[in-house]
């Protein structure tokens, strides 16, 4: 009988090697040991599954952790007050768990050589206690076909390898509600490994793109309008020489180099949820941009998973109801405030929080729109206006006894109504993320004013352009900034991570 029987006695744990512990003056050497460290452990999860899946007998449980960095100070001087991020600030052993070295290599030299510096301490890295979940170790994107795991037919994986555990997959750190315990280490980075891993397979599954291409700087909108145009643009800039971008990546991982020629869309069967196109620069200078569609609930999930990318910059640039009845169709709306009647993430941020609008990034979006469209100053009135949005989750709102809703868009003095701009701000302001808001007025339902089809395909030709470039100019803008000007402070609570 070749059929194996598992035995339901306790399993002894099978694990790599112990890893010998590194203190390391220099942040490149440091990522170097995390790499190696993170690959020989992933390495041996994965040959473990083959051996197994081949026919090889069971006779352990197979365990493999995540490497981490430690740093120590015992001194409460300040590092430069002038920083966001890159130093603690007070005595005490800080630690973190690190996944996918390689995609996070220049963010972890950054992030290390700020300490070493702000603190003039040296960095450990070690193995941590943290299991590596055997789907994580294959990567995002891995596809393990069913006869590969014929053999394990009669065994449960969760039996032999560690899963998933969303019990070590929240945003605790990130959200301020993390309590730490007396006499262990703090949180050095606000995600750890596992949530981290979680959001890259997650990524992968809604964009049909690689976490290694998304950018540091990223755009969102709620209409293919803008996707069409952009990689129809980008696709140009490709053609062209590519212009000081190096590669436009679409879904299905299609990648166009400089002076290639593409005029194919994308290559996957059909599209993911929220498709996502990047143009891309070294060091993740360039831009992404993402569809979410429509709805406050694609909102919230797409920008949970980038946050752990740690981009510099998020932008919406969809269109909106306008709400004051001298706006315009085509004109813009710069945020400067939200109204949250989005709810979808009350459990994580209360509403009675505040969401500031950032001058780094409003500056940018109003030279941008003046750089565009060739208004300045006072005559930037007639095609702008300045104010506050609300995000709202009832798609017919106008549909119920408007008088509540209506009174309460007066009281806040909204001018525009949208499903996702207050959500992305928010989720900003929640991981740190520098964000912003630029909308096109599509129509005012208040007001009666609504497109005919006829006028609604004149205003897509005319206007998703001339927005798109703007929010293109915007975040190219910002990352000409210096990171540490734009990485402000105010984003920043009482009790923060070292980690941007």
């Amino acid at each position: 009988m070749s059929k194996r029987i598992f035995s339901l006695s306790p399993l002894p744990f099978i694990s790599p090697s112990p890893y010998e512990t590194g203190v390391f003056d220099d942040p490149a050497e440091a990522v170097d040991a995390l790499t190696e460290l993170y690959e020989r452990n992933t390495r041996f999860l994965i040959d473990a599954f083959g051996a197994l899946a081949n026919g090889s007998p069971v006779t352990g449980r197979y365990r493999a952790c995540y490497p981490q960095v430690s740093i120590e100070t015992t001194s409460f001087g300040h590092a430069d007050s002038r920083l966001s991020y890159g130093h603690v600030t007070s005595p005490g052993i800080y630690t973190t768990t690190i996944t996918r070295p390689k995609l996070f290599r220049h963010y972890l030299k950054e992030q290390l050589g700020l300490l070493m510096r702000n603190h003039n301490v040296p960095v450990t890295v070690s193995e941590s206690a943290t299991p590596i979940p055997l789907h994580f170790a294959f990567g995002e994107g891995a596809h393990v076909e069913a006869s590969a795991t014929a053999g394990l037919a009669d065994v449960s994986l969760r039996d032999l390898f560690d899963t998933p555990d969303l019990n070590n997959t929240d945003d605790l750190i990130a959200n301020g509600e993390y309590d730490q315990v007396t006499g262990e280490p703090a949180p050095l980075a606000p995600f750890t490994a596992q949530r981290i891993d979680y959001s890259l397979a997650r990524l992968s599954h809604y964009t049909a793109t690689s976490a290694e291409h998304f950018q540091n700087f990223v755009l969102f909108t709620n209409y293919q309008f803008y996707i069409d145009e952009f990689a129809a643009w980008a696709r140009e800039m490709m053609a062209r020489g590519g212009e000081g971008y190096d590669a436009f990546v679409e879904p299905g991982n299609l990648v166009t180099y400089p002076g290639e020629p593409r005029e194919e869309t994308s290559i996957v069967g059909r599209l993911p949820q929220m498709p996502a196109y990047h143009l891309k620069k070294k060091g993740h200078a360039g831009i992404t941009l993402v569809n979410i569609g429509v709805g406050p609930s694609n909102a919230k999930t797409i920008t949970d998973h980038i946050a752990v990318l740690r981009p510099h910059a998020w932008l919406m640039v969809g269109h909106c109801a306008g709400l004051r009845n001298s706006q315009r169709l085509g004109d813009y709306v710069l945020a400067h405030a939200y109204v949250r009647e989005d709810h979808v993430l009350d459990d994580d941020l209360p509403v009675w929080v505040p969401i500031p609008a950032l001058a780094e990034v409003q500056q940018a979006l109003e030279d941008a729109v003046e750089e565009v469209t060739g208004y300045e100053g006072f005559e930037l009135k007639r095609i702008m206006r300045t104010g506050t949005v609300a995000t709202i989750d009832n798609r017919n709102w106008e549909l119920r006894d408007q008088r509540g809703p209506v009174k309460r868009l007066s009281q806040s003095r909204a001018i525009a109504l949208d499903m996702e701009s207050a959500t992305i701000a928010a989720n900003g302001f929640r991981f740190r993320v520098p964000y912003g808001t630029l909308l096109c007025v599509s129509d005012k339902p208040l007001h009666g004013e609504l497109k005919l089809p006829g006028m609604a395909t004149a205003f897509y030709r005319t206007q998703v352009s001339q927005h798109l470039q703007i929010g293109i100019r915007a975040v190219q803008k910002l990352a000409a900034m210096p990171v540490e000007r734009l990485h402000s402070r105010k984003l920043r609570s009482f009790y923060e991570t070292a980690f941007q």
